[in-house]
C-alpha cells in the first residue's frame, strides 16, 4: 500500500506540474494574470487521476474487441504491448479526458506524440465510444469533431476529415462540427475517406476500401467501389 501510495503521489506531482505549466503558458499568450494556475492544475490533476479506473475499463473493451476481431492475435498481452492501434487509442483516451477538462496544449502534445510513434493521428477532441479498434493503423486520421459510436473497427489509411474550407473560414468554423459521425458497429476498410460535419455513417454499415464519401449513408448499407477492369500484358522478352 505504501509503495502504491508513493507512486500515485509522484505521478500526481508530475501531472499537476505539466498541467499548471500549460495553463500558465496560455495565460502568458493572452496577457492574462496567472493567479490560480497552480491551484487549477492541482484540481484537474486530481480529477484526471480519479478518472483513470474508468478509462482503464473502456480500454479493456478496446483490447477485447481487437482480440476477438484478429485471428493473428494470440493473447490480450500481445495486443497491449505490441499493437500500435491500441497505443494510439490509449493515449487518445487519456488526452481526451484532459481536453474535456479544458487543459490547453498538453492533450494535443500527447496525441501528436502517439502520432509520431504510430502514424495514427487522433485529435484529442474527438468523441469515441467503447470497443474501438484501429487495425494495422498507419495513416489513420480522426479529426477534432468526429463522433464515433461503439463497436467500430477501422483499418489503415482511413480519414475522418473536414471538407475543404475557404482561406478565411478557420476562425468562423472553430468549434463547429466539421467531421463525420460514425454510428455503432460500423466497419471502415483501408483507404476510405469520409468528410464533412453533416455526414453520418449509419449503424452496422460497411464502408469498402478507397471509397470517397461526402454524404450520409443509411444504416445497414454496404458502400464499395466498382470492380476495376484489369489489363494483362506480356512482359518483354518472356514467352507466355
Amino acid at each position: 500500500k505504501y509503495s502504491m501510495g508513493q507512486t500515485v503521489s509522484v505521478l500526481f506531482d508530475m501531472v499537476s506540474e505539466q498541467i499548471s505549466n500549460c495553463i500558465r503558458h496560455d495565460c502568458f499568450r493572452y496577457s492574462q494574470e496567472c493567479s490560480d494556475c497552480a491551484e487549477r492544475g492541482n484540481k484537474i490533476a486530481l480529477d484526471f487521476l480519479e478518472s483513470i479506473p474508468a478509462v482503464r475499463r473502456v480500454l479493456a473493451t478496446d483490447v477485447k474487441a481487437a482480440y476477438e476481431g484478429d485471428p493473428a492475435a494470440k493473447s490480450f498481452d500481445e495486443i497491449i504491448f505490441s499493437y500500435p492501434g491500441l497505443f494510439a487509442i490509449m493515449v487518445y483516451r487519456l488526452a481526451n479526458d484532459l481536453f474535456k477538462n479544458g487543459v490547453p496544449l498538453l492533450p494535443r502534445i500527447m496525441t501528436e506524440y502517439a502520432h509520431n510513434l504510430t502514424g495514427i493521428d487522433i485529435h484529442p477532441g474527438a468523441e469515441i465510444g467503447e470497443s474501438f479498434v484501429i487495425d494495422l493503423g498507419t495513416g489513420v486520421v480522426i479529426g477534432e469533431t468526429s463522433v464515433i459510436g461503439n463497436n467500430v473497427r477501422i483499418y489503415q489509411g482511413v480519414t475522418l476529415g473536414a471538407l475543404s474550407l475557404p482561406k478565411d473560414a478557420g476562425e468562423l468554423l472553430r468549434g463547429k462540427k466539421r467531421h463525420p459521425t460514425i454510428e455503432d458497429e460500423v466497419i471502415i476498410y483501408s483507404g476510405a475517406t469520409i468528410l464533412g460535419g453533416d455526414t453520418v455513417i449509419g449503424a452496422r454499415s460497411v464502408i469498402g476500401g478507397n471509397v470517397w464519401i461526402t454524404e450520409s449513408v443509411p444504416p445497414d448499407t454496404t458502400v464499395i467501389m466498382e470492380t476495376p477492369r484489369l489489363t494483362y500484358k506480356k512482359s518483354r522478352g518472356l514467352t507466355v
